[in-house]
This record gives C-alpha cells, sequence and structure tokens, in this order.
C-alpha cells in the first residue's frame, strides 16, 4: 500500500500544538484539523507516531474509501474491499460506524453489512469485544475506512501505575509542556505534583525517552506488521542526556509516595518531597518552569475554600520564584485570578474528565 492519510487524534483546542509536534518530528504534511493532525505516510509511519509523538490519544491509519448511496452497495463494495490486506484471519475485529449528512443514515444496519462482508467474503471474525478497531465514517456519501492502531489510548505509556484522585493525562500534559515554551533544557517544578505527571513528563522528554517504549499496540496484531523492523524502531531512538532537573511536591504523603515510585518504573530521576505549596523553593541553578495542576473544586473539594490555597500559591511564586515561568491548569477563570500572578491572555479551553480547563502562562516574573 502506498502512502495514506494518518489522523492524530488529540484533544480539541490543542490541535495546533500536536501539529507543531508532528513537524518537528519530521511527519510529512502535518494538517491541523478539528480533533486532531492528518499526515500522510505509510505504516512505518503508523508505528513511529504510536511510538514517539507525546500529544496524540490515538493514531487512525485511513486505509481506504469508496462512495455507497444505500446499504446494497455499502455491502457490495464492502466485499470487494482489500480488508486482508490489513487484517489477519485469526484476529478478531469490532466495527464502529458514524453516519453524517448521508443517505445511509443508519448506522447499526450499516455496521452489520460491513461485519457480514469481513465474515463471509474475507474470513475476518468479528466480535463486540475485539481490541481490534474498525472505524467507518460515512459522510456525504463517502465511506472512510481507518484502523485503530494505537489499541489502548496512548496517553497510556505502560509505566505508570499508581495515579491521584484526579489524574491529567500524559498526552494532555506533554501539550500543555509544549505550550509553556519546555524543550527538555530547563528546570521543572510542580508544587502540587500528585502522582507526578507533570515532573515525569517533563524529565522523559529531557532523557530523550520515547513515550511508547513499555507498550504494546494494536498494530502488533495487523498481517502488515514486520516485527524486526518495528524492534529495531523501538529500540534504536536516541537518548540525550537529562540536562534539566525536575522537582516535585505535594502536601499529600501518599501521592508523595505513588509519585516517587511511578518515576522509578518511567526510568528517570525526579526529587519528591512532602510539603505544602507555601513550603516550595526554586532549586539551586537557572530559573526554568512551575508548572502546577491545583484543584479546581468543581469534583474535589469546595471551590470556595481554594482562593486562599490559589492566593498563597501566587504568593509564593512571585516572592521566590523571580525569573521562572509559570503555567496553570484550571478550569476556573476567578481562582487563576486569585493568584494575583501577571498572566498572559488566557489559553484555548480544552476538555479534560467531562469539564473545560484552560492553561494559563505568565512570563518570566520579576
Amino acid at each position: 500500500m502506498s502512502d495514506f492519510e494518518i489522523f492524530l487524534v488529540c484533544p480539541p483546542g490543542l490541535e495546533q500544538v500536536l501539529c507543531e509536534d508532528a513537524a518537528e518530528k519530521g511527519f510529512a504534511d502535518p494538517q491541523a484539523v478539528p480533533g486532531g493532525v492528518t499526515v500522510q505516510g505509510g505504516w512505518r509511519e503508523v508505528w513511529r507516531a504510536n511510538l514517539e509523538l507525546r500529544g496524540a490519544a490515538r493514531v487512525l491509519a485511513r486505509i481506504g474509501s469508496f462512495m455507497a448511496f444505500h446499504l446494497a452497495q455499502l455491502d457490495k463494495r464492502s466485499r470487494k474491499f482489500p480488508w486482508g490486506e490489513v487484517l489477519r484471519k485469526d484476529v478478531p475485529v469490532k466495527v464502529q460506524v458514524s453516519c453524517k449528512a448521508s443517505k445511509i443514515y443508519h448506522a447499526k444496519a450499516a455496521t452489520q453489512r460491513i461485519e457480514t462482508a469481513l465474515r463471509e467474503s474475507h474470513g475476518i471474525p468479528v466480535s463486540a469485544d475485539a481490541e481490534m478497531v474498525v472505524k467507518v465514517r460515512i459522510h456525504d456519501n463517502q465511506v472512510v475506512i481507518s484502523m485503530d492502531t494505537s489499541g489502548a489510548a496512548l496517553h497510556q505509556r505502560g509505566h505508570k501505575e499508581a495515579v491521584g484522585k484526579a489524574p491529567m493525562r500524559e498526552n494532555l500534559v506533554a501539550l500543555f509542556l509544549r505550550q509553556c515554551g519546555y524543550d527538555g533544557k530547563e528546570p521543572v517544578v510542580d508544587p502540587m505534583c500528585g502522582s507526578g505527571t507533570f515532573v515525569i513528563e517533563a524529565a522523559e522528554i529531557a532523557a530523550g525517552l520515547l513515550p511508547g517504549r513499555s507498550r504494546g499496540f494494536a498494530f502488533e496484531q495487523l498481517a502488515n506488521f514486520e516485527p524486526e523492523v518495528w524492534e529495531h524502531m523501538r529500540t534504536s531512538a536516541p537518548s540525550s542526556t537529562l540536562n534539566g532537573r525536575f522537582f516535585g511536591s505535594d502536601r499529600d504523603a501518599g501521592a508523595v509516595r505513588m509519585a516517587t515510585a511511578n518515576a522509578a518504573r518511567a526510568g528517570v530521576e525526579v526529587a519528591f518531597a512532602c510539603h505544602g505549596a507555601a513550603e516550595v523553593r526554586p532549586p539551586v541553578g537557572p530559573p526554568g518552569l512551575v508548572i502546577v495542576n491545583p484543584p479546581y473544586g468543581a469534583r474535589i473539594g469546595n471551590k470556595k475554600l481554594l482562593y486562599p490555597l490559589y492566593g498563597t500559591l501566587g504568593q509564593t511564586l512571585l516572592t521566590h520564584f523571580k525569573g521562572w515561568r509559570v503555567g496553570v491548569v484550571t478550569s476556573e477563570p476567578p481562582l487563576a485570578k486569585a493568584t494575583g500572578l501577571p498572566w498572559k491572555p488566557m489559553g484555548a479551553p480544552v476538555a479534560h474528565g467531562g469539564m473545560k480547563v484552560c492553561l494559563w502562562q505568565t512570563p518570566a516574573l520579576r
């Protein structure tokens, strides 16, 4: 199969940030579109995207398309589609169909037609519980067929077992770090670190560790998978020296224990301490980035009780962290403003855990 479109899924609002990451990693013709980024490439680019892109939630390979104006036509063209080039007869698949602005408007009926074509014409088993997912989008009578090549969502790096009450997904953390201008060469401090996601992700970036190094992917079960090529790709990535230094603290001793264990599994060095945000102080050396995901009060605790916490955090940073940039993720603009920090214009809202959050950023504090 020659080059095709690869769709990199990401949280809406951060498409341009992922587009920059894809361009930096050398993917061809990255274009930000609603809900993600398209790039052009073959199967090895699909594997590389899963392995290397920190901000993607999953990677869809758009393996073909055809027009269909009614179910009989969908049935006939599904039977002729070259499924065997990609799918194996010993690996069951699940079919997911969405219909929009098309003469075929019944997704369930369309799903049944495609499932029957897979079973009867190609001998490919179909199961509602299958991990291998074929995604079919019928829009304006065009049937676009994609393979979900990731399997489990890509924020599941494979080395983080312990999480706190309201964890932020690693791919979202990576995109926020990129938005803050973090490039792996400066120290990073998180004074409310929870399970350590921000500082661990920052340390991995600095060390040149690939986000997908510790896990498996759905594409390993496809007919065109080349294990030797993949193993070389996975193990031959260059790693750089750890230039920055990474510090996380939390008033919850259980969170500090979790974060310490997570960092050890990830293979990175992060210094963790147990104390409140008011006690945080900058490490010796050049300034860098303070990034924090404080409680919002939406799910955990009472919002009114958080104003003093945000105020104390802001005062501590203004007093002790001169020269440092600050990034704060919150769903509540009044709480961000309660810090008294000199915010830049607010970024685009991003979906996180059923709510909209924004990244608030400062220039270097003076």
